[in-house]
């Protein structure tokens, strides 16, 4: 009986994790905020955008819920999607005054790949121009049928402003959750996932882990696939310490070795020997991003460094989308933390410029990129470091006009020679000839000299161009004593981008 008892005891029924989805501006952020006052979350972030993954937790009815707010902007789409794998239930966000958007459709289709459970939350329903119905009839042409159209996925009205179907949101995740009854056991070692990293400059790398089974205490030997560590701290959400993370609860993690990367699963040992035996890829050696670049062709060298793992992700696959048809961008090194004085010299080097994202510059290594004029930018809105590199693209970029070869003619009679006006007729042997196009004339495959189309004539008529097995008249200026029998070469001049 007292062995039932533990067992009893130690297992139990986790409370849900919830990942909140929908398209930019649609009120995620202010919907978590309404759910809990003391949430500023919208305040904290750069521009009113949520630019990192976080974890929130929230007591309704004396049970908790976890929230995962993920970034809506498309950039962050590996970023939402990592935040999809991790959850039990998908709260969609949609505007009822705007309906459904592209990154409406991205979240559906992740939350499906996920196969999470959806509640569909009609939002900002106190707007004068909301239509639910509207909305709802967007969302079924997704295949997201609501209850009341006959289909099984909830649909609650919501206002953060005016805190409508807060309650009601909250109530159907419950019911959602008791449904899906999550066991977990507390007697396990615990285990997880990853859900942020980075680098502090006094206490080292950080990792913001979810629990998801088993527990975390500050003594415990931690590991991934390519950090381990010893717990020294955690804290909540709220940066209050505790001595222990319980499934669910999001714990910010002080004691790694490197930073863990994003979305690895990590796991609690009982010997460092046996974590580091399941370390397979140290990120202290892992190799930059690494782009297939063309033998000679022109690259813009950057070397990027961002204060969370997770902004790394986004931002190296952001900055490689980028059109690169006459110049590539190439990561030299990318990393988390301070921009120091090895970046600086890393980027003389190779002639990079230094980019950071939401990170600092070591005064040193100011000091040294001013002396050794190293270009080194920070930005706290990601859109902003996106176009900065967008016009370093383009500012390596000129257009100037090239000779394009068009076409050729066989000169079948000359009927006027003047000293610098010709009349000559012939057919169109290759290509086409347009009217004002530039002439070469030909004889036994030998330049004898260059003209220019003033009049085209085909069937007696004036015309713009001429093709390839077609007879035209050909008025044009030149001093060459053209004959029957010459060829003659038009080209044209266009403007074409060149590298500088």
């Amino acid at each position: 009986m007292k062995k039932e008892s533990a067992t009893q005891q130690s297992t139990q029924i986790r409370p849900p994790v919830v990942v909140v989805l929908g398209h930019v501006d649609h009120g995620k952020s202010s919907l978590l905020e309404a759910i809990r006052e003391d949430f500023k979350i919208t305040s904290k972030e750069s521009g009113g955008i949520t630019q990192h993954m976080g974890a929130y937790v929230v007591e309704y009815q004396g049970k908790s819920i976890t929230f995962i707010d993920t970034p809506g902007h498309e950039a962050f789409s590996a970023m939402r999607e990592r935040g999809a794998t991790i959850a039990d239930i998908a709260v969609l966000v949609v505007a009822a005054d705007e309906g459904v958007k592209q990154q409406t459709k991205e979240a559906i289709e992740q939350a499906k790949k996920a196969g999470l459970p959806l509640i569909v939350a009609l939002n900002k329903i106190d707007k004068p121009e909301a239509n639910p119905e509207r909305v709802k009839q967007e969302l079924s042409q997704e295949e997201i049928f609501v209850e009341s159209f006959g289909g099984k996925v909830p649909c609650i009205e919501t206002s953060a402003t005016t805190k409508k179907g807060i309650s009601e949101l909250l109530e159907m995740i419950l019911l959602m959750a008791d449904l899906e009854h999550k066991n977990i056991d507390l007697s396990k070692a615990g285990e997880g996932v990853v859900i942020e990293s980075s680098m502090d400059s006094r206490r080292g790398p950080l990792a913001t882990l979810l629990v998801q089974n088993g527990s975390v205490k500050a003594g415990d030997i931690i590991g991934t696939k390519t950090a381990i560590g010893k717990v020294r701290t955690l804290q909540d959400f709220q940066g209050e310490t505790v001595q222990v993370g319980f499934p669910a609860m999001p714990v910010l993690v002080v004691g790694f070795e490197a930073c863990p990367q994003v979305g690895e699963v990590f796991q609690v040992f009982e010997s460092e020997e046996a974590a580091r035996a399941e370390v397979v890829v140290s990120p202290l050696g892992r190799p930059a991003q690494v782009l297939v670049i063309p033998q000679g062709a022109k690259t813009l060298d950057i070397v990027l460094k961002v204060d969370m793992a997770g902004s790394l992700e986004v931002l190296a696959s952001a900055l490689l989308s980028l059109p690169q048809e006459h110049v590539f961008v190439r990561l030299v090194d990318t990393g988390v933390g301070v921009i120091g004085d090895k970046d600086v010299r890393l980027a003389q080097g190779t002639h990079a410029r230094i980019v950071g994202f939401r990170t600092q510059v070591d005064p040193v290594a100011g000091d040294l990129a001013q002396r050794e004029g190293i270009v080194v930018e920070t930005f706290d809105v990601i859109y902003d470091l996106i176009q900065r590199v967008r016009v370093w693209l383009e500012q390596e970029i000129v257009q100037e006009f090239v000779t394009v070869d068009i076409g050729a003619l066989q000169v079948l009679a000359v009927f006027l020679a003047e000293k610098n006006r010709k009349i000559i007729g012939g057919k169109v042997i290759d290509g086409e000839v347009r009217k004002r196009s530039q002439m070469k004339i030909f004889r036994n495959e030998a330049e004898l000299g260059t003209g220019k189309i003033v009049n085209l004539q085909k069937d007696k008529k004036d015309t713009e161009v001429v093709r390839k097995g077609e007879e035209c008249g050909i008025l044009y200026e030149g001093s060459v004593k053209i004959q029957q029998g010459d060829i003659v070469k038009f080209s044209i001049q266009e403007l074409q981008n060149k590298v500088l």
